[in-house]
């Protein structure tokens, strides 16, 4: 069964707390929590000061920093400080990821690494053993709404079996983009244990009845 991690992007930014804690009641494990600086996406998001204020209003919540930035290792002191749980960068980002995900551990984090949609999954391989999530990104990173791409289910399969591979059951194979109840079957099948969802709850009606149906899949 995958855990479910709503997507704070596609929240009410005007009751940010309040969906925060209508999710968390629903059974979400956490929160994710989308940074983009306008250069490695062209879109510009949330911050340090954003999740430093949900960190002292929601100190049970475990938060999922998704970094879309070019640079970084620049930034992990400021979020694992503002309260991350985990912090997810790019691969094709401009630190190099050795080191920004060994900063990452050393500032208290879990550490996670992403690949855009045109990244083959084997370029993470390198970097398994210093990991607790892949992210597999089922859309272009930058703006939410967007459809899901099937040949991520592929990418999926390929880091299941990498991880297999490598006894690590362990791993959180996180997948984002255009994840609701149509496509999140296809992605837990294809070795995914964890799923971002935004629109499909947020947008929903009853956000904490989406977050229950995507978390009995």
């Amino acid at each position: 069964m995958a855990q479910i991690s709503p997507s704070l992007l596609a929240a009410n930014f005007a009751a940010l707390g309040q969906d925060c804690r209508t999710v968390l009641d629903a059974g979400a494990k956490m929160l994710h929590f989308d940074v983009m600086d306008g250069q490695f996406v062209p879109n510009i998001s949330m911050g340090v000061p954003v999740l430093a204020g949900l960190h002292r209003a929601l100190p049970e919540a475990y938060f999922d920093v998704h970094l879309m930035i070019c640079r970084p290792l620049d930034y992990i002191g400021a979020f694992a400080k503002a309260g991350a749980g985990i912090i997810t960068i790019h691969l094709e980002a401009e630190s190099p990821v050795g080191p920004t995900l060994a900063a990452i551990r050393a500032a208290g984090c879990a550490a996670g690494l992403s690949i855009r949609p045109g990244t083959p999954a084997e370029a993470l391989a390198p970097y398994l053993d210093q990991l607790d999530l892949v992210l597999v990104m089922s859309v272009e990173p930058g703006f939410g709404g967007q459809s899901f791409q099937p040949a991520a289910l592929e990418k999926l399969r390929a880091v299941k079996q990498m991880a297999d591979a490598a006894g690590r059951s362990d791993l959180w194979i996180e997948v984002d983009g255009g994840v609701d109840l149509r496509t999140a079957p296809g992605c837990v099948a294809a070795g995914a244990n964890l799923l971002v969802a935004g629109s499909a709850v947020f947008g929903s009606a009853d956000p904490a009845a989406a977050v229950r149906a995507l978390g009995a899949l």
